[in-house]
């Protein structure tokens, strides 16, 4: 059987606006999308189909960018062009706007939890990524800023079982951010791509990280162990293979499939594209294929990919056309 990317279900979820994000809550009974409505929107299913379950629209004034769940499944942050990040619990099957989290000087570009649920991280315009930290009172507190990019900081994203934060940016740079004596500072810069780095993905055991960009290639980098025989430090990432000439345009999103190890993108050329991982290849020098793609996923520019975290397979788009798509991909037999 030859693998397959078929669309199950379409929904319009931003009516004349774009739809930027959509974020799984960790059972996947919820989806979370954002647009440029300034709404939030969370669907739950009803039977076979997607049904919206509250809009969140009283928390900001502007575009809301990216939205992220907290570990535990309780908690929501959305972050908008109106330079805050508002901080949404949820209570029974309702979400009430908990705080707000204000100081980045203009645009919050992304939000993302730590694993642990303890910490926070925001990414803005400014060029800078600042770190929060959660007490058990609800209490958020700004423990750090980090100033390491020179242009607008598009993405945050956590390692998935470590305290290792990475961020993308306009600058065309990925940097890793790690805590040292009670600060976070930028551990290693990854340099390589030719032009805006949109986002970041984890691989399921953290020991490497997909980025995407402007100049429509991807990119997968491994951490470098003291035995490296490149002799690169402990702790130094280094790309170890560049996926190109798949995509006619903006590659803007980038998700790593926990489940099946599929990499799926988000491209300004309204594909979705699937790869997948040669295992005959050296890990040194992993080989990924095309497995499947779908040309015209949506009518405008594709934003996001968005794995379903419990369900093999089963993915989420969102489009500038304000649409949000689901999948259920089927590999090679």
């Amino acid at each position: 059987m030859k693998a397959s990317l078929e669309c199950v279900e379409r929904v319009n979820a931003h009516p004349d606006s774009r739809c930027w994000f959509v974020s799984w809550s960790p059972s996947g009974t919820l989806l979370a999308s954002c647009g440029g409505d300034r709404a939030v929107r969370i669907w739950g299913k009803e039977g076979e189909s997607w049904e919206c379950k509250s809009v969140l629209s009283d928390g900001h004034q502007r575009t809301v960018r990216k939205v992220a769940w907290s570990p535990c499944g309780n908690y929501l942050a959305s972050a908008s062009f109106d330079a805050t990040t508002c901080i949404w619990k949820k209570k029974n099957d309702d979400f009430e706007c908990l705080t707000v989290l204000e100081g980045h000087e203009n645009e919050v570009k992304c939000v993302a939890w730590a694993p642990s649920g303890n910490l926070l991280a925001t990414c803005s315009r400014d060029k800078s990524v600042w770190i929060w930290e959660v007490d058990e009172e609800d209490e958020y507190e700004c423990v750090s800023v980090v100033n390491s990019h020179t242009q607008d900081v598009k993405h945050v994203v956590w390692h998935p079982t470590q305290e290792l934060l990475a961020s993308a940016s306009y600058d065309n740079k990925v940097c890793i951010y790690k805590e040292e004596d009670d600060d976070w500072e930028c551990r290693a810069t990854l340099e390589g791509h030719t032009s805006t780095v949109w986002s970041l993905s984890f691989d399921p055991e953290g020991q490497r990280l997909a980025s995407c960009s402007d100049d429509r290639t991807v990119k997968v980098w491994k951490e470098c162990t003291s035995g490296d025989v490149d002799g690169s430090p402990h702790g130094a990432w280094k790309c170890v293979c560049t996926l190109s000439g798949f995509h006619n345009r903006t590659i803007y999103d980038v998700a790593w499939d926990r489940l099946t190890g599929a990499l799926a993108t988000a491209c300004g050329d309204d594909g979705v594209r699937i790869f997948k991982e040669d295992v005959t290849a050296d890990p040194e020098q992993p080989v990924f294929y095309l497995s499947a793609h779908v040309p015209k996923a949506h009518s405008q520019d594709v934003n996001c990919v968005a794995w379903h975290p419990q369900e093999a397979g089963l993915l989420a788009t969102c489009s500038d056309n304000g649409e949000i798509a689901i999948w259920k991909y089927q590999s090679e037999a």
